[in-house]
């Protein structure tokens, strides 16, 4: 068969098994959660041996040291993806739950039911935990998912999603074989060839760079859930507490600089700039952090090594490192403007003693996420209390912000009626 044919096959036997999932009791899929999470542990030298010849053949294709560091699996890292789903079996059931009800004054009782979204695929580079995370999440919300991962870690995904199935069988016999499949190709037609399966497929999840997920966007016929990058600022506005502001910036910056929910633009009302910008700059450039900073900023700042002047492309850059943009401003609605030109839409912060300053720029800035006195770092499903992450949205259509189980649901209208008909 060709690679179209394959899909095609995997995509229908996918939504056969989404129809089974989508009946299935809620403690069949914990039973099942907890058998996959022992199994894992319990096989986990056969997925260190699979992750083994991933390794031989990324060494010898010359992925850089980061990528096999995400690449490798041990005993330590096969024991969290079976800690991982034993945390998703003790989340509560996001399917059933009803998000409304009303009667008609006919007497037709109507009740709005959140359920499975059916068939959603999972495409993802380099971390084979993405495959226990990802199958997990969507097992448990009675989801049917394919996983394609990238090429370098096709045994271990494999071996993963082989496992998984392995002990849900064994767990349950009735249990749908189907409801989680690894695409088997690392052919590149396989993944325009599955989203065009409408029919079948119901959305897809990408997971990885910019390039990768924008590549995917503009090939599929299916819904797409994406953030492209993370632009995110921190805007220090003219009565903001400067200390705070200080230990604000650096956790967002310096924490975890490789991250989408980091700092890669702090804006400064220049009320405060010339107090505060050479204060900060020193404390970042000690952390080691390279400051791109407009002309202003330059003037205070510029006799430092790690200061250079910042590029048009500077301010809509996402860095991933120990880089940053400085802007000043004079106001906050400058800030406000500067952010929804530049930004991408995922988080950013408003360091202010002022609530109506920060009431404004909260209903102003157009992210998915917006604080005021805090860390961009906390957008992320375990630190907003929803448990386990799939990923994290910037569209304004359908899930937004960190997505968790009930992000992977939709729902449906029930109508109870006793013979009522429309006149």
């Amino acid at each position: 068969m060709s690679v179209t044919d394959d899909m095609r096959e995997i995509a229908r036997r996918a939504k056969s098994a989404s129809r089974a999932l989508a009946v299935m009791p809620t403690q069949a899929r914990n039973d099942c959660l907890l058998a996959m999470a022992n199994a894992l542990e319990a096989n986990s030298s056969r997925i260190e041996a699979a992750n083994a010849l991933d390794m031989a053949d990324g060494e010898k294709n010359g992925l850089s040291r980061a990528m096999l560091d995400r690449l490798k699996l041990d005993a330590k890292r096969v024991k969290s993806m079976a800690n991982g789903l034993r945390e998703v079996a003790a989340l509560p059931d996001p399917v059933g739950r009803k998000l409304d009800q009303r009667t008609r004054p006919n007497g037709l009782k109507l009740e709005k039911i959140s359920t499975p979204i059916g068939v959603i695929v999972i495409i993802y580079e380099s971390r084979p935990n993405v495959t226990a995370d990802a199958a997990s999440l969507c097992f448990k919300s009675a989801n049917a998912t394919i996983l394609r991962g990238g090429k370098e870690a096709l045994n271990s995904n494999k071996a993963i999603a082989e496992i998984m199935i392995e002990a849900a069988k064994a767990c349950l016999p009735s249990f749908p074989v189907d409801a989680i499949q690894v695409v088997p190709t690392a052919d590149r037609e396989a993944i325009p060839a599955l989203l065009s399966l409408t029919e079948y497929v119901d959305l897809c999840m990408p997971r990885g760079g910019e390039g990768l997920i924008r590549a995917v966007a503009e090939c599929s016929k299916v819904p797409v859930i994406k953030h492209y990058k993370g632009v995110c600022h921190v805007y220090v506005d003219s009565e903001a507490d400067l200390n705070m502001a200080e230990k604000i910036i650096v956790n967002a910056k310096v924490q975890r600089p490789g991250v989408c929910n980091a700092m890669e633009c702090l804006i400064v009302n220049d009320k405060v700039a010339k107090d505060f910008l050479p204060r900060i700059a020193s404390t970042l450039t000690a952390a080691k952090v390279e400051l791109r900073v407009d002309d202003q900023a330059f003037g205070l700042i510029g006799n430092n090594a790690m200061v250079k002047k910042a590029t048009p492309q500077d301010w809509s850059t996402e860095y991933l490192d120990l880089i940053c943009s400085v802007k000043t401003v004079d106001s906050a609605e400058a800030a406000e403007n500067h952010i929804n030109t530049y930004g991408s839409g995922h988080s950013d912060t408003i360091v202010t003693s002022n609530e109506k300053t920060a009431r404004q720029f909260m209903a102003k800035v157009d992210s998915a996420t917006v604080y005021w006195n805090a860390s961009t770092r906390f957008t992320d499903g375990g630190e907003f209390g929803m448990g386990a992450e799939i990923g994290i949205s910037t569209d304004k259509i359908g899930a937004r912000g960190p997505m968790g189980l009930e992000e992977l649901t939709t729902y449906k209208w029930l109508g109870y009626g006793t013979g009522q008909i429309r006149g």
